[in-house]
């Protein structure tokens, strides 16, 4: 039976992610579609042969991606695509999420924990003791602030901290420009000269095979004595061995971790108990539907008109 479909069907999307998420894309999607003046057909079960495009999140049900001989493009639902881009399966143009709901979850998070370890949030809370304590914190602009990686997100926290007055230094692999930030280096070899003296180091890359582990032992003891280290990003860019070791001596003043190796993050990991850890559920920049399913649509217009992809991934470089 032929597969082939008439041009004035509505394109069809298979939705490969997991089915706590089909009801809100069900409901969502289509209509952000047809506001780019789209006819879609979404489902979780369309034949392979006859999808236009893949909406993808790495715990959905999809794994191989060589049925598809149709589809035009792989359409993540994730910031991070280290699960996917070295599927050998995958040989489709494959977009990354970037949206306006996650950067600005990222940002509201990053800014937040950055205030409140400059200002000292956590003894005002823990010192309710009758002690009057007359200890003001510096202000912003003595707080030397690290951001390792500048993506769409990272650039976005610099401009937030900066607003504040906070000195940026921000680092990536390849050279980057901004002026929100004090100076921009770039390549492993300028990376302890963006970690020396910042009091606060924000890690948001993504994962490959060159950063996992990128905050050993001994670049953990490049920053300034008693540093506050934040991550964002993904929980394997840190060894959680040299982290432990790091807090202990004190090199590592609090760490505040969103991401981790394993999550749920088990309830036997040392990071629960310690008392300078703060463990957060992966919240700092979640996904929203809303606003998720118009960069979706969007790339699904740009695609059927021939334009380039939104926030299309370098496979080599892995991100």
């Amino acid at each position: 039976m032929s597969t082939d479909r008439a041009e004035s069907d509505p394109m069809r999307i298979l939705f490969a992610g997991p089915e706590r998420l089909w009801e809100p894309y069900n409901d969502a999607l289509p209509k952000a579609l047809a506001a780019v003046g789209i006819s879609a057909d979404l489902a979780m079960d369309h034949p392979p042969s006859e999808v236009d495009w893949i909406v993808y999140a790495p715990d959905g049900p999809l794994s191989d991606f060589s049925p598809f001989t149709r589809a035009k493009g792989v359409l993540s639902l994730w910031a991070g695509v280290e699960r996917i881009v070295s599927n050998p399966t995958l040989r489709l143009p494959l977009a990354r999420m970037v949206d306006d709901g996650l950067r600005h979850g990222m940002v509201e998070w990053v800014l937040g924990h950055v205030l409140r370890h400059h200002l000292g949030l956590d003894a005002h809370i823990l010192h309710q003791d009758g002690v009057w304590r007359h200890e003001p914190p510096k202000l912003a602009q003595d707080r030397p602030v690290t951001i390792l990686g500048l993506g769409e997100l990272g650039l976005a926290c610099a401009g937030a901290l900066s607003a504040v007055g906070f000195p940026v230094t921000g680092w990536s692999r390849r050279p980057k420009e901004d002026p929100r930030l004090i100076r921009t280096l770039a390549g492993l070899d300028q990376l302890q000269n963006s970690l020396e003296d910042a009091e606060i180091v924000v890690l948001l890359m993504p994962l490959t095979a060159e950063t996992e582990n990128l905050m050993d032992r001994r670049r953990l003891s490049w920053p300034a004595p008693g540093f506050v280290l934040l991550n964002p990003g993904r929980g394997a860019l840190i060894d959680d061995d040299a982290l432990l070791d790091a807090l202990g001596s004190g090199q590592v003043g609090h760490a505040t971790l969103d991401v981790f190796r394993t999550e749920p993050l088990p309830p036997d990991h040392p990071f629960w108990a310690h008392p300078r850890v703060t463990v957060t559920p992966h919240i700092a920049a979640d996904t929203r539907v809303s606003t998720a399913a118009r960069v979706i649509a969007e790339n699904v217009r740009r695609g059927q008109a021939g334009e380039p992809l939104l926030y299309l991934v370098d496979r080599t470089a892995g991100y």
